[in-house]
């Protein structure tokens, strides 16, 4: 029998041959991948003709295709459609992989060629080659060419333990979150919450044979109930429950997990001559420093702490009607969902039959047609890997550009939250330009018997977030796929998907999409402003919450002392950032998955960055018009051209400056 995965995919666009792929094919292919990229770099090597850009960091850059496109299956099945086989199979790939680029990285002779090529005037390179180079070398010194031997085994040893315990941690907080759910037989314990979510709730219960109502950890579940179960200690009790993942000292416990991987992360940095992980990683982003990147929270924490508290006086006082004097962390939601009703009378049950999965996707495509001539034709040729999932190729112009995958709903298998990544990087080699495989995966409630999967206006905005990126994605059309796509500075990346949140508020657009399921009326004017209007409501409190959770990230970090006590660090990193009573019996790192599982270690601040040019850049369509077609060219070149240019000089090209921190807090604050 021959491995699908070591064949050229013969699928349309290439696409990955899921129906033809077996969990026992992977080892092997990873294996032989490994090898036969190996011996890539021995002829890179091994070539006797004088360095140049071509034959060293072009062939490089090329190198390992099939192992990369392989590693990119792999690893989003195990993100998106996991089980025991697979997640046993990637603790025993990942120090392969990792001794893999160890290999490559700490191979002396590739790393002279490398140095040679980089020390000549290379005058004759364009600015997407000269990057690469940069890039290359930098990326070489920054993994440990430059260390003797003994240093080199040192590094090796911590990057194989650091994948292999990150990777545990994702295992870890999954499995958590899937132990936990609330069985509830008595239907007046669940006062308050809609009917559709009730549904929801009976259809959960019945999935486990059982009688009654089902609410999980899950998202669609967990964050219903958080909002309207008038139930305060049903609300206390999954919110307790929320908190106490992976913080329960049990055998999916990740405290020890979080002060061995700090552990490892200060070595590797201490080793690589930085004085913090922090710094090691900021080397490479935007803000260049930790000391930048505290300041700059910490400026936004003073400009917002101010607003923050008046909402949450605004909360007690509503709260003080029902009698309660201490208002809590699991009380916000509901008093936050009840101002907001009484403010701005909407409420998020009230206005989902307006957003219908369905509409909500087309109303994206239909934007990204206005702004990117960018159009989706549904097919049904190419594989998945679940069948909920829907496929589309992407057209500019008529012209074949991307493939689409679309997987929206909760799975055993799928991990919480919503990610855009991609199957296949786009590239251009001998002319041929290989076009992007696309994934966006998000949790959104199921379609019932009854009703189509219907959404809240969050998770509206979160569609539009995910799809911001899958069009970075789309657009990608550089040379070499290091530097496609979404392959940018980190703290540049969210820029795309935070710039497209903006069109959900904008009255003229909302009312192109926001029709009723049934009737197919438009959610009336009123409603549209009034949500136009409430667009910074609670903008003080999630400001905070997102500023504390920037300011964990950055000390847990910068810090070079052992943690002792996961608990006690995290309360006294977010203590300036809290707006209620803290809980000694939850934590939130042992499940903070963005920087202990995920590539955002040291850079969980770029959320709060990228605001700040999402903000100045919509400000410039706003001035211009929303749809204005002139702008988005410009806007789309800043798209396309991935990490091939230093991103303010993206920016500044245009913007036609440089953004300014006064745009985000106008926008939030007025």
């Amino acid at each position: 029998m021959t491995n699908p995965l070591l064949e050229k995919f013969h699928t349309p666009h290439e696409t990955a041959p899921f129906n033809e792929i077996t969990e026992q094919d992977f080892v092997p292919a990873f294996k032989q991948l490994i090898d036969e990229s190996l011996a890539e770099i021995d002829e890179i090597v091994s070539n006797t003709e004088a360095p140049t850009f071509k034959n060293v960091i072009e062939e490089l850059a090329f190198s390992g295709e099939q192992l990369d496109r392989v590693s990119n299956l792999f690893f989003n099945l195990n993100s998106a459609e996991t089980n025991d086989e697979i997640q046993k199979i990637a603790q025993e790939v990942s120090p392969l992989l990792t001794e893999f680029s160890s290999k490559i990285s700490q191979n002396e002779k590739l790393f002279t060629k490398i140095k040679s090529v980089y020390s000549q005037k290379n005058r004759d390179l364009n600015d997407e080659q000269k990057m690469l180079l940069e890039e290359t070398y930098k990326g070489f010194v920054r993994s440990g060419a430059n260390l003797d031997d003994e240093k080199k085994q040192e590094l090796e040893k911590i990057n194989v333990e650091l994948s292999s315990k990150t990777l545990k941690f994702g295992e870890n907080v999954l499995a958590s979150t899937n132990q936990y759910f609330k069985h509830i037989l008595v239907k007046n314990e669940l006062e308050g919450i809609p009917d559709a979510i009730l549904e929801q709730y009976s259809h959960d219960a019945k999935e486990r044979d059982l009688a009654g109502y089902v609410i999980t950890l899950q998202y669609p579940s967990y964050i219903p109930a958080m909002t309207y179960a008038k139930n305060r200690e049903l609300r206390k009790e999954l919110a307790l429950a929320n908190g106490k993942k992976s913080f329960a000292n049990d055998e999916f416990d990740n405290q020890n997990l979080i002060k061995d991987i700090l552990k490892l992360k200060q070595e590797k940095a201490k080793i690589l001559g930085y004085k913090s992980y922090a710094d090691y990683v900021l080397e490479e982003r935007m803000a260049k420093s930790p000391e930048k990147v505290l300041d700059f929270l910490e400026e936004l924490l003073t400009k917002a702490k101010p607003y923050a508290q008046k909402e949450i006086d605004e909360l007690k006082t509503l709260a003080k009607k029902d009698g309660i004097e201490d208002l809590q962390s699991y009380d916000h939601s509901y008093y936050a969902e009840k101002l907001r009703k009484e403010k701005y009378d909407l409420n998020d049950e009230e206005l989902k039959p307006y957003f219908c999965l369905e509409e909500v996707q087309s109303a994206v495509f239909d934007l990204a047609e206005k702004l990117f001539s960018l159009t989706f034709k549904e097919v049904t040729d190419v594989q998945k890997y679940h069948p909920e999932i829907k496929t589309y190729e992407v057209l500019e112009d008529g012209e074949f550009k991307a493939v689409l995958y679309a997987d929206y709903f909760p799975r055993k298998g799928k991990r919480a939250g919503a990610w855009m990544t991609s199957f296949r990087s786009q590239s251009i080699k001998d002319r041929e330009n290989s076009r992007p495989h696309i994934s966006v995966v998000c949790n959104f409630s199921k379609p019932t018997s009854e009703t189509p999967s219907l959404l809240t206006f969050t998770e509206v905005t979160t569609l539009f977030h995910e799809f911001g990126h899958a069009i970075h994605g789309i657009l990608a059309n550089t040379e070499y796929p290091t530097l496609s796509g979404t392959s940018v500075k980190w703290d540049f990346v969210e820029l795309p998907s935070q710039f497209l949140e903006n069109f959900c508020y904008e009255p003229e657009f909302l009312k192109t999409f926001a029709k009723h399921y049934k009737t197919g009326e438009v959610l009336p004017d009123e409603k549209i402003q009034k949500l136009s209007d409430s667009k910074n409501f609670m903008e003080g409190y999630q400001t905070m919450r997102q500023i504390g959770l920037g300011l964990l990230d950055m000390s847990y970090h910068k810090t070079l002392e052992p943690i002792e006590n996961v608990k006690e660090f995290e309360d006294l990193q977010t203590k300036e950032t809290q707006l209620y009573p803290m809980n000694k019996e939850t934590a939130m790192s042992p499940s903070f998955s963005h920087i202990f599982q995920g590539g955002y270690s040291a850079g969980y601040y770029s959320y709060k960055w990228a605001e700040v040019l999402d903000a100045d850049a919509f400000q410039f369509f706003k001035k211009n018009g929303i749809f204005n077609k002139e702008i988005a060219a410009k806007y789309k070149v800043l798209l396309s051209s991935g990490g091939t240019k230093d991103p303010m000089e993206l920016f500044k090209n245009f913007r036609g400056s440089e953004p300014k921190v006064e745009s985000l807090l106008k926008r939030a604050f007025g």
